[in-house]
């Protein structure tokens, strides 16, 4: 079974920056696009990122276009968002993700497997 564990979540201030990883227990890089989601309170779930199989591909969200980059390491197993000028809108619980495809999305019904989560908080 895939299992996947989010971390490094914490606080920030506006305009900070934080950097999550995400492990995952089986190496399924080279066949699943690998995604970060997010969930603020009373808010539905919303995707952020994706990144391709090969890591030739990127998609972003318009809210977080030009201030979070996403990558991956293969030989490390690991997924990477590095948030950078934080707003307090990106106070969230935030999710990895793993769908079973090259092609990658935003929506989140298309993904098979997810970590428990890690909380941001933005706040001044």
């Amino acid at each position: 079974e895939i299992q996947l564990e989010e971390s490094g979540g914490g606080s920030a201030q506006p305009g900070g920056s934080l950097r999550l990883s995400c492990k995952a227990s089986l190496n399924i890089f080279a066949t699943h696009c690998m995604g970060w989601f997010r969930q603020a309170p009373g808010k539905p779930r919303e995707g952020v990122a994706a990144i391709s199989t090969r890591g030739g591909t990127w998609t972003y969200s318009d809210s977080v276009k030009g201030r979070f980059t996403i990558s991956r390491d293969n030989d490390e197993i690991s997924l990477y968002l590095q948030m950078d000028s934080l707003e307090v809108e990106d106070t969230a619980l935030y999710y990895c993700a793993a769908r079973v495809a090259n092609f990658c999305t935003l929506d989140e019904r298309e993904y098979h497997y997810w970590g428990q989560g890690t909380q941001v908080t933005v706040s001044s």
